[in-house]
């Protein structure tokens, strides 16, 4: 795998009984500063072949690069603390990573698609790294293999990126515009509508298209994902529509403690979860699960039509309780299980009925994190971050 990623030429330059081992530039010339990558060097256990091999180019991932039509995408380590980590790649996210993948291959995923034929995983199924003489990762080598699913003709853009104001074309100058506010216009010039009538029915769409089958994951097998908007990709048609998405991230799955025994059965042999440190208490998987999938990503895209003028955001937010009801219906008691029964018989996830139903939700502090010194990716899960306390205007 890693020869055939590198190209022939790479491969005939190697020193015998070794694999390529891609790396970011900026990591690559920082490695020799590391003791332990520098002992190796001596030792010529490593080598440094400079640059070589193909073009890679930048995804709005900053760390994952991408060759046009290739089969796969890399995800590197970079060793710059961005937002509230340092971006070196952890063995128990790669290991994360191709669990979920091995999980999705256990039938879920037929299922998943089943239901949500428009939406998927950005599958992580193999991974690169260097272990040390005592047998423990070099840190700063790991590098994730990562699924490149998407071809020439999609339209496949990073929610971030999609919401973000930018110099766009044809605007005036100084105008910073988003490309949602593009893609809702030209709808509605096209379809002679008013902006919020546009800009509300495509928001129910994204919800129907990329939101509910998050939830469904969540209700059937106790996953929970970590979909902000920078880990949340759209999928539009010709017309700008949503008509499918992504998600992408081996560290922000969240396996519910309370379904460790029916996810385990699903890779029996295994220790699903234990080395991957991917199980986490329902109390815990709710708080971060309302605020990534529901402040940061639904509440943060209201908020961009609401800045951006596109929509009356007091619209938006009733479209969003009116989804959120359907998907609560027939709840039963779900408090700390995470899944409740509808009225169908089906098994439902807890947030949409948290998120209707609680006065106040947990925000993660971004700034106030970085501010405390604190890393993301360190210690345990429910106490790496700061999360302040906020009103939520889901709740009536």
């Amino acid at each position: 795998m890693a020869a055939r990623l590198a190209g022939e030429a790479l491969v005939s330059r190697l020193p015998a009984g070794t694999v390529p081992l891609p790396l970011h530039p900026w990591q690559a010339k920082r490695l020799a500063h590391r003791p332990a990558a520098a002992r190796l060097f001596a030792e010529g256990l490593l080598h440094d072949l400079g640059e070589a091999g193909g073009l890679w180019h930048p995804t709005s991932s900053v760390r994952t690069v991408a060759r046009p039509g290739g089969p796969a995408m890399l995800k590197l380590s970079l060793g710059l603390p961005i937002t509230n980590s340092r971006r070196d790649n952890l063995r128990k996210e790669l290991l994360r990573g191709l669990e979920v993948h091995r999980v999705l291959r256990s039938g879920l995923g037929a299922q998943w698609r089943a239901a949500h034929p428009g939406f998927d995983i950005v599958r992580d199924p193999a991974w690169l790294g260097v272990n040390g003489p005592d047998g423990q990762p070099l840190e700063g080598l790991d590098t994730v293999v990562r699924h490149n699913p998407f071809g020439p003709s999609d339209d496949a853009v990073c929610l971030a990126g999609l919401t973000a104001e930018q110099p766009w074309p044809g605007a005036e100058s100084g105008v910073l515009r988003s490309r949602l506010a593009a893609v809702i216009e030209g709808l509605a010039a096209r379809t002679e509508r008013t902006l919020t009538t546009v800009a509300t029915e495509w928001f129910l769409r994204y919800l129907d298209a990329v939101v509910e089958p998050v939830l469904w994951l969540d209700a059937h097998a106790g996953i929970a994902l970590e979909a902000h908007q920078q880990n949340t990709l759209v999928l539009l048609d010709e017309a700008g529509w949503p008509a499918g998405g992504r998600y992408r991230d081996n560290q922000g799955y969240y396996f519910r403690e309370s379904r460790r025994d029916a996810l385990r059965q699903r890779l029996p042999g295994g220790r699903l979860g234990e080395a991957s440190d991917s199980f986490v208490d329902d109390a815990v998987v709710d708080e971060r699960f309302a605020y990534y999938l529901g402040i940061n990503n639904v509440l943060g895209l209201i908020g961009a039509f609401g800045v951006q003028r596109l929509a009356d955001e007091r619209v938006l937010l009733a479209a969003a309780r009116q989804f959120l009801r359907r998907s609560a219906r027939g709840h039963g008691d779900a408090q700390g299980s995470g899944t409740a029964y509808g009225c169908g018989g089906g098994p439902v996830s807890a947030l949409p009925r948290l998120l209707l139903e609680s006065p106040t939700l947990r925000c993660k502090a971004n700034l106030l994190t970085r501010l405390h010194g604190m890393d993301e990716l360190v210690g345990s899960v429910d106490t790496q971050s700061v999360y302040v306390t906020i009103a939520n205007p889901l709740c009536r």
